[in-house]
């Protein structure tokens, strides 16, 4: 069975929007814990524009599963990261104008950078994961920089869901064989299978059966569930799914 890490990002969007003082992530990770939760994932961007520094140390402090910090490839980001020292840290591409991520990071393109930063992070122990789109040549760019774990970029699925409202739509089963694919040249490489981006109650159950699969990143819906029945019944819900589709 694959491992949920919740990202509670958008606990603190919500709390931004009023710059106070509620509602409060860490006690949004201590319920994601208490409803089956295996790991705790934030995105500290570089605009701040919804987890703070202050947060960190917080969230750490109450955490009893690993703590997976996302993060733009900086030299800002990368020291803060050495300083908190993270169970993973996970590298991914970052614009100041998007929504949320919009795509992988382009591994390929910047293999000498991204060697530096892994060598940084292996001195402290740090495993260095890349969110990156289901395409060979990042695959194979990831191997050779040194990452330990690939997060496939499950985005274009959960849209050819969305799109026909049906999880076997043609188009819906070719991205999925993408996602499956791309999984498996990541074990092959020697590295871990994760997936994440956009999976939520509808579209999760076929991700969460791929073979091999290790970590499954989840956060928009759960804390948009989470405003009906709480954090921990959120969680629980969608670890129960994850459960029952395990291979």
């Amino acid at each position: 069975m694959a491992i949920l890490s919740v990202n509670i990002d958008h606990v603190a969007t919500v709390r931004q929007a009023r710059r106070t003082w509620e509602p409060d992530p860490a006690q949004a990770a201590i319920e994601a814990q208490r409803g089956g939760a295996g790991g705790i994932t934030v995105h500290l961007r570089e605009d701040r524009r919804h987890i703070q520094d202050a947060d960190l140390p917080r969230i750490q402090e109450v955490l009893e599963v690993p703590f997976n910090f996302e993060m733009a490839a900086t030299d800002e980001m990368v020291a803060l990261a050495t300083q908190i020292a993270p169970q993973s840290a996970m590298l991914v591409p970052e614009g100041r104008q998007e929504i949320t991520t919009e795509g992988g990071l382009d591994v390929a393109g910047q293999r000498h950078r991204l060697r530096d930063i892994i060598r940084q992070f292996d001195d402290f122990g740090i495993p260095t994961s890349a969110f990156i789109d289901a395409q060979n040549d990042q695959i194979d760019a990831a191997a050779e920089c040194g990452f330990r774990v690939c997060e496939i970029h499950t985005g274009p699925w959960a849209e050819a869901v969305g799109q026909s409202g049906v999880l076997d739509s043609e188009e819906a089963m070719a991205q999925l064989e993408l996602v499956a694919r791309a999984g498996r040249r990541v074990i092959n490489a020697g590295m871990r299978f994760n997936a994440g981006h956009a999976l939520n109650y509808l579209n999760i159950t076929p991700v969460a059966a791929l073979d091999g699969l290790c970590e499954l990143h989840i956060g928009h819906s759960i804390v948009a569930r989470s405003l009906s029945c709480g954090v921990e019944k959120a969680v629980r819900e969608m670890s129960t799914l994850i459960e029952r589709a395990a291979p």
